[in-house]
């Protein structure tokens, strides 16, 4: 009995002290759990750490690589102060640095004439004109270096002079020529263009030129009988003429509405009917004959009624051609069909018949 209780209480040792084991290595789990999330946070944080150092170090690289592109201001300060009021409206030119520096000059002084405005004003409009090259151009120029509308358009000029055109001549009239199926008041126009371009005043220069130009016609032989003075008075001459031009090219180009006409040709009958009283005999055909005589090209080989008959038709156009045209196929009755030699050429064939024995330039039934 004594021994069962010993036995009794070691088991109960042995669990105590299980016990307490398991409750340490629980302990140590825990601790290692908390031991591997702070590790993993301090990772997370490194690598976030990692990962901003690197994109600020990129872009400190790309700013070192492409600085700041710095925007100069060429206009005096005064014209910076000058306020554009709201309602002024923006020219609608623009200028890259390819076009005339002049026309583009004369474009935006129309415009601004419209809206007015002070001298700093046409400044400022005119910056917001240019573009790609031009505006490089304009951003290099040295601070505060513009201090007027009219320095500014100097220095325009200045810099685009090779895109300016030639300037017009006296003689460049005198290459206005009228073309060929160009109407006058077209004529006239563009003449008159290239009059205001080149600003001459001699007027006998101009009216030579203008004569020189026209077409030939009932308006140029009126300027050569009696020689206008001035442009003026060409111009005058010229609407009567212009009128009538324009009449005429309505009349032409007007559709005509088609009406068939009454056919007043008699139909074309047939020799036999026509020459001899005689009937035909029935049952037999127009083409056999009791004694059948060859119909040759050559005036021997042909009776002599045939010979002295006319041509009843002079066609441009082919007989063989004409009989398929829908309006001439519908009047003509065509034959019937047969296996039968209607004729003594046995080699000709007859478009009209489908048959061989004669040709449809001899084609009795066509009436020749």
């Amino acid at each position: 009995m004594q021994q069962v209780m010993e036995m009794m209480r070691g088991l109960q040792d042995e669990m105590v002290e299980s016990r307490v084991e398991l409750e340490r290595m629980q302990a140590d789990l825990a601790d290692s759990r908390a031991r591997n999330e702070e590790l993993h946070r301090v990772n997370e944080e490194l690598r976030r750490g990692l990962s901003n150092n690197q994109g600020q170090r990129e872009q400190d690289e790309t700013e070192r690589l492409t600085p700041p592109r710095e925007f100069s201001t060429p206009f005096s300060q005064e014209i910076l102060d000058a306020v554009i009021p709201k309602t002024f409206a923006g020219p609608k030119v623009i200028f890259t640095g390819m076009e005339d520096p002049e026309a583009h000059l004369t474009a935006f002084h129309t415009q601004i004439v419209l809206v007015g405005g002070s001298d700093a004003a046409r400044c400022k409009l005119f910056m917001s004109t240019l573009t790609g090259m031009a505006m490089d151009w304009f951003i290099s120029l040295p601070n505060g270096h513009i201090t007027s509308f009219q320095h500014l358009s100097q220095l325009f000029r200045e810099q685009y002079l090779a895109n300016r055109a030639p300037p017009p001549v006296s003689y460049d009239l005198f290459d206005v020529k009228q073309y060929q199926g160009e109407t006058l008041k077209e004529y006239i126009n563009c003449f008159g263009a290239q009059v205001v371009k080149v600003g001459t005043s001699e007027e006998p220069m101009i009216v030579y030129a203008f004569r020189k130009g026209v077409c030939p016609g009932p308006f140029c032989e009126s300027i050569i009988c009696n020689r206008p003075r001035t442009f003026a008075e060409i111009r005058r001459r010229a609407v009567e003429h212009i009128a009538f031009e324009g009449k005429v090219c309505e009349k032409r180009t007007s559709v005509v509405p088609s009406r068939p006409r009454a056919q007043t040709r008699a139909q074309p009958v047939r020799v036999n009917e026509t020459t001899t009283g005689r009937k035909k005999p029935e049952g037999r055909c127009p083409y056999e004959t009791k004694n059948p005589q060859p119909r040759g090209p050559a005036g021997g080989d042909r009776p002599a009624r045939e010979r002295a008959r006319p041509a009843r038709y002079n066609f441009v156009v082919e007989l063989k051609d004409l009989i398929v045209v829908p309006n001439i196929a519908e009047r003509l009755r065509r034959p019937t069909k047969t296996d039968k030699v209607l004729g003594p050429r046995k080699d000709s064939w007859c478009e009209f018949h489908e048959a061989f024995g004669h040709d449809i330039d001899n084609c009795l039934s066509l009436g020749y």
